[in-house]
């Protein structure tokens, strides 16, 4: 029974440790969420009393009306439940040539609006976020707009994004009836900074599951605590002399992968010293077109390719350098390409072959431009080299 326990216990260890991270198993600010607090607003509004509801909805030029200055005063309660009470004060001013109740006006007009709303967060029902907060609503209120008075009852949607527990942007749209006659309905559109004070914050959903974990493994970890402190020393030996046949095996284990890498670069090394054994493929001058030596030395490679499949080889070529590097490079293609040509033409898988063409890049000796060489010395340059890649 006691095994049993100590076994579900290192298993709990093992899920909470693949699960969590250290941070993840302390509880951090990013743990809590605002769920009640007051919000004051300062922003803007833009009034769209043209009459025709959503046809030129954006028609902001014609239909639109502005002031350059924060125009739109708000204060709010929001509870826990998602329900929020807010009161809002506007001023805005319709403008002259814009399109007000239906008809063009030919002055400023002075606007004013004074709301009350009630909201819901949707959050209720989506799910908990600290950064973002959809809401709805509905409202009543009164304006004074285009020279008349009118009791309005409204409804509202909008959101909040927050960059801290305390600062955020509200945008938001609402509809306006109006109760009185020769008037038309008008929507009014807000943007502006809201600052939440008298906060009251708690867990979200993913603290709390937290917290119940913490407190899951604490409690787990106490009751086996309580239950090692009888677990016999026969136990700990059978732990001991297990842990010890692992770590035998392991030795056993890498002595064994030890020795197959020892005898991979054995081979290796005896390969390379194979190909190098057979020397270079050499070029004459101005020319890319191989040698009968050079064939001599390809069927050679061609033979310990075919000995050894797995081999892979990387064949580069290289140019002496007399003429412009430009062309030195393009004859050191051709140099490179005759001599991957001559071992697939041996039966040797092209995938098996890579190729490099270096031109003038890499001299074996002084001869580089502008130093007089023999013809020996030129030689030594004008060359296709090899070199193991992959066993």
């Amino acid at each position: 029974m006691k095994n049993y326990t100590l076994l579900a216990f290192a298993f709990v260890i093992i899920v909470v440790n693949s699960t969590f991270s250290q941070e993840d198993l302390q509880l951090t600010s990013k743990d809590s969420i605002v769920k009640s607090s007051w919000i004051l607003g300062l922003g803007f509004n833009a009034v769209d009393d043209s009459g025709d509801v959503f046809n030129d909805l954006f028609a902001i030029d014609s239909q639109w009306n502005m002031v350059p200055y924060p125009s739109r005063l708000s204060i709010g309660r929001y509870f826990k439940n998602g329900l929020g009470l807010e009161a809002i004060g506007t001023i805005n001013k319709y403008k002259e040539g814009n399109l007000i109740d239906g008809t063009i006006i030919n002055e400023d007009i002075n606007y004013f609006g004074l709301d009350a709303r009630l909201t819901y967060d949707l959050n209720k029902i989506i799910g908990e976020t600290s950064w973002f907060d959809p809401y709805i609503g509905v409202g009543f209120g009164y304006t004074d707009a285009n020279k008349k008075g009118r009791s309005t009852y409204n409804a509202i949607v909008g959101f909040r994004t927050w960059f801290s527990d305390r600062w955020g942007i509200d945008l938001s749209s609402s509809g306006k009836w109006g109760l009185g006659e020769g008037v038309t309905n008008h929507i009014q559109h807000a943007a502006g900074v809201v600052y939440q004070f008298g906060i009251e914050k708690e867990l979200s959903k993913k603290g709390e599951e937290k917290l119940a974990m913490m407190e899951a493994l604490e409690k787990e970890k106490q009751r086996v605590q309580d239950s090692i402190a009888t677990v016999d020393r026969a136990r700990e030996e059978a732990i001991l002399a297990e842990r010890l046949a692992k770590e035998k095996e392991s030795a056993r284990l890498a002595a064994l992968e030890k020795a197959k890498i020892d005898e991979e670069m054995a081979k290796r090394r005896a390969i390379e010293e194979k190909i190098n054994a057979l020397g270079y493929v050499y070029f004459k001058f101005n020319s890319s077109y191989l040698t009968p030596r050079s064939e001599t030395v390809l069927d050679g490679l061609s033979v310990i390719l075919d000995e050894n499949p797995s081999l892979q080889l990387e064949i580069a070529s290289h140019a002496d350098s007399r003429g412009t590097a430009e062309y030195n490079e393009w004859l050191s293609e051709r140099r490179v390409n005759r001599t991957k040509t001559y071992l697939v033409g041996k039966g040797i898988d092209p995938t098996r072959l890579t190729t490099k063409a270096f031109g003038e890049k890499h001299l074996l000796n002084e001869c580089s431009d502008g130093v007089k060489c023999s013809e020996d010395k030129h030689r030594v340059n004008r060359r296709s080299e090899f070199t193991v890649s992959k066993i």
